[in-house]
């Protein structure tokens, strides 16, 4: 199995601050991964340097085999190509209907072809489940179709890994059952890594996963729903 995160003896910084001391941390191919912990923890600290946002200026990290420690600004962008990143609260573009969204994420990340853009948007809404709605604009759909749309974007560059940012936060129990199923067939079918910050122990509880977790400045691999 390949590793696509492999963080070793790392101390994790904001603003000149420790967050997070001697994390190790190692995610492999296709597997799901949550990442727990309460807020002001380091969870969103470790998901920004993940995805280049935050420096690593000790110790080891690679993800997608980026080297995290000499991560310029110049790499950064091909970096996050290579992940699909999914937010709480969806941050589609409010003006363009759904394939326009979706085209516009594959323009910005070098894509020409229009006929490759047309397949690769069809591809992508597919597999979420919504072929027939690129017409929609986002106000038009539920906040499940919005967060599939957002799933869909996610996929657009055939991510190793997926960066899911509270993806149930604002759902209803049912829509975000849906959601889950949907990650986990992402990681199952397509060998995509998922590592998923959450605070829903409802949804951990129903669909089990490897549980990490943010405590005390330390990064705790393997922790169980009764300690968080």
């Amino acid at each position: 199995m390949a590793s696509i995160v492999h963080i070793s003896n790392a101390n994790i910084y904001q603003s000149g601050n420790l967050i997070l001391s001697n994390v190790n941390l190692n995610v492999e191919e296709g597997e799901f991964v949550y990442l727990v912990g309460k807020t002001g923890t380091g969870k969103s600290s470790l998901l920004k340097t993940l995805y280049g946002e935050l420096p690593l200026t000790q110790g080891e990290g690679t993800v997608n085999g980026f080297n995290l420690r000499n991560m310029d600004w110049k790499k950064v962008p091909f970096l996050r190509r290579s992940l699909g990143v999914v937010f709480q609260d969806f941050q589609l573009l409010t003006d363009r209907n759904v394939h326009e969204n979706l085209r516009f994420v594959l323009k910005a990340t070098g894509w020409k072809d229009e006929n490759l853009m047309e397949e690769k948007i069809n591809d992508v809404l597919d597999k979420v489940g919504l072929k027939t709605k690129g017409f929609k604009m986002p106000f038009e759909m539920s906040g499940g179709e919005q967060q599939r749309v957002d799933i869909a974007r996610a996929l657009l560059n055939s991510p190793k890994l997926i960066l899911a940012d509270e993806p149930t936060g604002n759902l209803d129990p049912e829509t975000s059952d849906e959601i889950m199923n949907l990650l986990f067939q992402v990681a199952r079918d397509y060998k995509t890594a998922v590592v998923m910050a959450t605070h829903d122990f409802i949804v951990i509880k129903k669909f089990p996963a490897r549980l990490v977790k943010t405590e005390g400045g330390k990064v705790i691999d393997n922790a169980t729903v009764e300690h968080s």
